[in-house]
């Protein structure tokens, strides 16, 4: 069963997707052009989130809650990502530019280091996955999804927590667990590109129905999200030092 850390791509994503039409089914490069197209979009949200200073912290939470909501949609209704994939990247694009832009006010040149390293990651991670220098065994997957489930709940407990006033101690902060937490997260967030690239060539290999592509470039742009905010944390802690 293929399985990934991304709730995006869980085991079941490709089951009774299978199409049998030759010329209807998911391919690596439509999956590849389909998420160039989403990163686009998400590009010109962010751009527009950017310059519009007054806007920007207006719209972030607005942004999170709609991009929640259409991830969940996608998540159970795999054959709208056609549609809900485009608006999800414009949406995470909007809210990734309004955030980028509260971190840059507070630590001016934190934004360009963050996309540097998160695509630098993206294409590290991509050749060391091509040329299997990183195999993807099971025991490296349930490991991942294992952290992932792990680095969620304890963001689970923190929002909640959040509603009381009160915040799980250190971790948050700029100290050497807050940072080493950052840290943490942010390998972990790589490693689930890393099954992200397993499960889109599987599930090519197994012939998904074209629409798979969209979704396929959705959970990449979710990882990427994920990774990019993790970055930002990180080194927003390592500059309050």
């Amino acid at each position: 069963m293929m399985r990934s850390g991304n709730p995006a791509l869980k085991g079941e994503a490709f089951r009774n997707t299978r199409s049998f039409e030759a010329t209807n089914i998911m391919t690596i490069q439509g999956a590849v052009n389909k998420t160039l197209v989403s990163l686009g979009i998400a590009v010109l949200g962010a751009w527009w989130a950017w310059s519009n200073v007054k806007l920007s912290s207006q719209i972030v939470l607005p942004a999170a809650i709609l991009g929640f909501i259409i991830a969940i949609i996608t998540i159970f209704k795999k054959e709208w990502a056609p549609v809900t994939t485009p608006v999800y990247s414009l949406v995470e694009g909007v809210l990734l530019g309004g955030v980028s832009l509260m971190f840059e006010a507070a630590y001016p040149g934190i934004v360009i280091k963050a996309i540097t390293l998160t695509f630098g990651i993206l294409f590290c991670l991509l050749i060391a996955y091509k040329s299997r220098l990183i195999k993807v065994t099971e025991n490296f997957k349930l490991g991942v999804i294992a952290a992932t489930g792990g680095i969620a709940l304890i963001y689970i407990i923190s929002f909640i927590m959040g509603f009381f006033g009160a915040r799980i101690p250190f971790i948050h902060e700029g100290g050497l667990i807050g940072i080493l937490f950052s840290l943490f997260v942010v390998v972990i967030a790589s490693l689930n590109l890393v099954l992200d690239f397993d499960f889109i060539e599987r599930g090519a290999e197994y012939g998904a129905p074209r629409y798979m592509e969209w979704y396929a470039a959705f959970s990449l742009i979710l990882t990427l999200v994920w990774l990019y905010l993790e970055i930002l944390r990180l080194l927003a802690k390592t500059r309050s030092r």
